[in-house]
């Protein structure tokens, strides 16, 4: 017999999980006993869910040598729900909770939990907190292991709630939450201040799409980096001003010599990333910022010597914080751009549709798992 699909909020969570790794393909509807609710936390009814290549590695367990933390989790399930790209509405909140009201709708990405008190917090990165708890797969101080949004309901330290502009769409405003964060950090914080600043984006799929768009809001002028030219119409579409394929170009490397202030690595694996060739187009002293996160034994190629002529630096950038979560959701409201989704009705059949096609890059260029309320029984 079939799990039923209504919830008792608020007491248990349902959501698809998994607690095998060879299954990461097929989640199965589970009901769970959320986090202790604390004076700060907020419990978000879920309206719709992006769905991010970090929950594909993160099902396959491709970043970690160690088994599922949920396995080991000191009391909630043994089991995993992913998805931190979510939308939804307030319908608890904590003693201590004065920054919203019950029924605001709120989006949560992929951080649900930080100290808020060292002095990374307190500069605005919060991301990189020694104490942060990532929205699924992490492990909170009283030993929980968090879980995620493919679920009926998510709990969160109201901080990394934000608040959605009405103007601006749920099912768009999910990869906003976590794939359109993680791009805009990088480039407002390496952009700012610069004349005419120009930002080489590689990679136009879920990440790189979205990082075409927020550039080009900042005012970069903006290339598009893939292999081949067959998503060139789509990357002049998202707003780039240029477009490299740098499988058929063969003078690229020579063009783009001291070109720009920002070349942002937007793909998910680094097998084919030419980073020998890219550093020599970045400007002096100017940054190479890889945010897709490969494989664990996947590796850069590259020569030091490449750093010598320029000054250059390679890097990462993890997230966002607080309030460039919210000047990103500003801008999408000025500027009127969008992610380029695909909806899928949540379901245990649409979430395996959503990873497998994933999986194997058949998305243009994000899907968002929809129907929340219709498939939980929720939100009336």
């Amino acid at each position: 017999m079939s799990e039923s699909t209504t919830v008792n909020y608020p007491t248990e969570f349902k959501g698809f999980a998994i607690t095998d790794p060879n299954q990461w393909d097929h989640p199965k509807l589970t009901s769970y006993q959320p986090k202790h609710f604390g004076p700060h936390d907020i419990d978000i009814e879920i309206e719709c869910c992006g769905i991010c290549a970090s929950e594909l590695f993160s099902l396959k367990n491709d970043w970690s040598n160690d088994p599922l933390a949920c396995l080991s989790s000191k009391y909630g399930p043994k089991s995993q729900v992913v998805g931190h790209e979510i939308v939804g509405r307030i319908v608890a909140k904590g003693e201590k909770v004065t920054m919203y009201n019950i029924g605001q709708r709120v989006g949560l990405g992929a951080q649900a939990y930080s100290c808020l008190d060292c002095s990374r917090c307190k500069s605005s990165n919060e991301q990189y907190c020694p104490h942060a708890v990532g929205t699924y797969c992490s492990t909170y101080q009283d030993g929980y292991v968090s879980q995620g949004g493919y679920a009926s309901h998510v709990r969160a330290l109201d901080h990394f709630c934000f608040p959605v502009p009405e103007s601006l769409d749920s099912k768009h405003v999910g990869p906003l939450m976590c794939g359109g964060l993680t791009v805009f950090s990088p480039i407002k914080r390496n952009i700012e201040g610069i004349t005419n600043p120009r930002v080489a984006i590689i990679g136009i799929g879920g990440l790189g799409h979205m990082a075409i768009m927020i550039a080009n809001a900042l005012g970069a002028d903006v290339t598009a980096f893939s292999r081949g030219s067959s998503k060139k119409e789509d990357a002049m579409k998202m707003g780039a001003h240029h477009f490299v394929a740098t499988s058929e170009d063969n003078d690229w490397k020579n063009q783009y010599v001291d070109s720009f202030d920002l070349i942002l690595n937007c793909a998910s694996s680094t097998k084919a990333l030419q980073l020998n060739d890219l550093l020599p187009c970045l400007k002096v002293n100017r940054r190479f910022l890889s945010v897709g996160l490969p494989h664990k034994d996947e590796e850069f190629d590259l020569k030091p010597i490449q750093f010598f002529s320029n000054g250059c630096t390679i890097g990462s950038s993890k997230l966002g914080s607080r309030q460039e979560a919210i000047e990103l959701l500003s801008l999408a409201e000025k500027h009127g751009f969008k992610p380029w989704i695909q909806e899928i009705p949540i379901s245990e059949a649409g979430v395996h549709e959503g990873l497998t096609k994933l999986d194997r890059g058949d998305v243009k260029y994000r899907f968002v798992l929809t129907e929340f309320h219709k498939f939980f029984n929720t939100g009336k």
